[in-house]
């Protein structure tokens, strides 16, 4: 009797191990992603100031379109290092989609003002940024796709009975995911032709 109630204790000891091994390795995994994230943001984030720079001599009269640019560049850096600090904190995601929304829209309005400046069309140095950028802005996409699809299998594991019982006591919280809070205008790309 005394063998079968110690083997039981070590089965339940070993699944225990196992949930909280899985926790931790969808947690991991999630907060990888958002490194992935992170690290294109970066990117972008550096190539903004050059095409502001690039685009500066031509649009003299356009200041407050570049200023707003440099102003959410700013928010977004902020709201990314947050976010960096700790990935999936509900909280610092929020922030992170409020400040790439903003960040969103004051690039799209910079590329519609480029239609009223044939010379910038026609700059190959803002033309190489605009294509690094557009590239960019790829990555980031394919990259909070797979965060969230990181963070939905954390989240779905973490509520999951049995595992949801162990995820309270070892304090595994939720993770957030990266949203966009971009309204529909905002959402469609903006118009650009250099014909």
């Amino acid at each position: 009797m005394g063998w079968v109630f110690l083997g039981i204790i070590v089965v339940a000891a070993f699944w225990a191990i196992a949930i909280y091994n899985g926790l931790v390795t969808l947690r991991n995994r999630f907060k990888n992603a958002f490194a992935q994230i992170d690290v294109q943001l970066k990117r972008r984030n550096d190539l903004i100031p050059n095409l502001v720079e690039s685009v500066k001599g031509y649009m003299q009269h356009e200041r407050g379109t570049l200023d707003a640019v440099i102003k959410a560049r700013g928010s977004a850096v902020s709201a990314a290092q947050a976010a960096a600090a700790n990935p999936g904190n509900p909280g610092a995601m929020q922030g992170l989609s409020q400040a790439e929304g903003q960040l969103g829209g004051a690039l799209g309005r910079l590329l519609a003002v480029f239609e009223q400046y044939p010379d910038l069309k026609a700059n190959q140095n803002v033309l190489s940024l605009q294509a690094e950028l557009s590239s960019t802005e790829n990555k980031i996409a394919f990259s909070r796709q797979a965060y969230n699809d990181s963070v939905m299998e954390y989240n779905t594991k973490r509520e999951s009975f049995p595992d949801n019982i162990f995820a309270g006591m070892f304090g595994f919280s939720g993770a957030e995911l990266l949203q966009s809070t971009e309204s529909a205008d905002e959402r469609k790309a903006p118009k650009v032709s250099f014909s």
